[in-house]
């Protein structure tokens, strides 16, 4: 199978008879064998309704329909865990993303051999304040932190080797830094396309301001994983190490000070009364829960298992 086209979704019955009809028309056109995969992530609407009517005329329909509403990351590894095709195209189901690009985008993966290529939405039709200055200003950070020159982390138009999709575990928010996650796991030719940006058509988007919030703290998350996410050790073990060395000489040298004033008979304050104890206390006990939390988390990553983060109510042509 050439192509497979994985749609998250949720409450957007007004626009999935169209984006199928336009999808399909392009890949036939090309000529290519490809499934398109619909996953409804808990939609309150007639998605699934919509869903079931084209999966039942056409086998290249596929359908996942999750119990409630568990995000866009656990919709996507849904779908990438199905996926067959070649190429993964993965694309938003509100008619902003242009199916014309695919393409292109499955020539750049199979002719040019990118492991991933990110869509780039050039000229977006978003509103300013709201979306594309705080866009600006995410992408930027995503960029400096990363390493990865792209201009757009959260473009849902993307296009995938199927070894990558594979590869990488989506959960939480991460949907934003595949890209980075491929990268960590060693997929390092990833390009950038840019791509046409519609106007939406049907219903209100999905997403707040609050996104670009989350999107900052996943942001510290992954960098702290990228860095440290398989040797957790070496961070907190490093700095509770540290700080119990710190906390363990500031004790020793207080207790030795104590005992020199008593031999030399020189009044001076009990241990208790010096703050400085209190402070290098303070200091062990966090060094040695630091270095706890290494230790534990060294065993967690050794014996941790490949858990799904949702449940799947209902399929459809598999």
């Amino acid at each position: 199978m050439d192509i497979s086209v994985v749609i998250p979704l949720l409450n957007e019955d007004e626009s999935l008879q169209e984006l199928y009809d336009w999808i399909a028309k392009v890949l036939q056109s090309n000529r290519y064998l490809y499934e398109i995969i619909f996953i409804d992530d808990g939609s309150t609407d007639n998605s699934w309704s919509v869903i079931q009517k084209l999966a039942t005329e056409k086998e290249t329909v596929k359908g996942i329909r999750f119990k409630r509403n568990y995000g866009k990351s656990q919709a996507l590894d849904a779908g990438f865990a199905i996926a067959k095709g070649t190429v993964v195209i993965t694309m938003d189901a509100d008619l902003q993303d242009d199916p014309e690009e695919i393409p292109e985008l499955y020539n750049l993966i199979t002719k040019e051999n990118f492991d991933l290529i990110s869509g780039w939405k050039k000229k977006r039709y978003d509103n300013v304040i709201t979306k594309n200055i705080p866009s600006k200003l995410f992408n930027a950070a995503a960029r400096k932190t990363s390493g990865l020159k792209l201009h757009d982390f959260n473009c849902g138009l993307k296009a995938y080797k199927n070894d990558v999709v594979k590869s990488v575990k989506v959960s939480g928010e991460m949907h934003r830094y595949i890209p980075v996650l491929a990268k960590n796991e060693g997929f390092t030719k990833i390009g950038e396309k840019v791509v046409k940006h519609q106007a939406r058509k049907y219903g209100e988007t999905k997403f707040g301001i609050d996104r670009f919030i989350n999107g900052f703290l996943d942001l510290i998350t992954i960098s702290f994983l990228s860095k440290f996410g398989k040797r957790p050790m070496h961070f907190f073990g490093l700095w509770g190490t540290l700080m119990f060395l710190f906390g363990i000489t500031s004790a020793i040298y207080i207790g030795a000070s104590k005992l020199y004033h008593v031999f030399k008979g020189i009044k001076t304050i009990l241990v208790t009364d010096n703050p400085w104890f209190y402070i290098a206390l303070t200091s062990m006990i966090l060094g040695t829960l630091l270095f706890l939390a290494g230790f534990i988390g060294e065993l967690i990553i050794k014996t941790k298992t490949n858990e799904k983060h949702y449940t799947i109510k209902e399929k459809l042509n598999f």
